[in-house]
């Protein structure tokens, strides 16, 4: 297993981790439900439905 020869200093670290930001998701519009809801998921009433049915 590779270890560094040198402890990294913290600058470093935090300048490589700085890509690591949390990001929003991304949201899509139901015309059937008037809702919005995270891409390539269910809405609530979609998923209610859904369990209704069964």
């Amino acid at each position: 297993m590779a270890v560094p020869a040198r402890r990294s200093s913290k600058t470093k670290r935090l300048k490589r981790q700085s890509g690591k930001g949390l990001t929003a998701p991304k949201l899509s519009f139901s015309n059937k439900f008037n809702e919005y809801h995270r891409s390539h998921h269910m809405t609530e009433q979609e998923y209610l439905e859904r369990k209704g049915k069964k």
